[in-house]
């Protein structure tokens, strides 16, 4: 009788553990370009919110689309996907926006010391926040 129940237990566990990985793989894609942000703010206010308190800042802003607006200190195109950097007052610290397949074929459209808005998905902070699936609203 023990094996029998021990043996449904890890047979319930690993079904569900299969189901959560199946709907975890096959999660619709978040489509950046159509949808609207959840927050508006400059590259300085970002950074600033990660260095004073870095938890609080990914309650707020990890895995939401957000809208930043600075100025652009580099770009770049690697592996065929731009990059841009936000510059902030922070010394060491700035915003990296890796741009979507349509947003990095007009990578050549901007330059450095333009001020730009970049709307992407926050997925952390590593010295510099991080931006992904971003385009460029102006």
């Amino acid at each position: 009788m023990n094996k029998k129940k021990i043996f449904f237990i890890v047979l319930i566990l690993g079904l569900t553990t299969v189901l959560l990985a199946y709907k975890m793989y096959n999660k619709p894609h978040i489509n950046v370009a159509n949808s609207s942000a959840n927050i508006i703010l400059t590259a300085n206010k970002i950074v600033n919110d990660f260095t004073s308190d870095e938890n609080a800042a990914n309650t707020k802003y990890l895995e939401k689309i957000i809208e930043v607006k600075g100025v652009i200190s580099k770009r770049e195109i690697e592996n065929g996907k731009g990059i841009i950097t936000l510059k902030t007052n922070d010394e060491f610290g700035s915003v990296l926006c890796h741009l979507s397949e349509v947003a990095s074929k007009n990578v050549n459209a901007i330059k450095e010391g333009d001020v730009v808005s970049v709307k992407g998905i926050c997925t952390g902070y590593l010295m510099d926040v991080v931006l992904v699936k971003c385009e460029i609203i102006n």
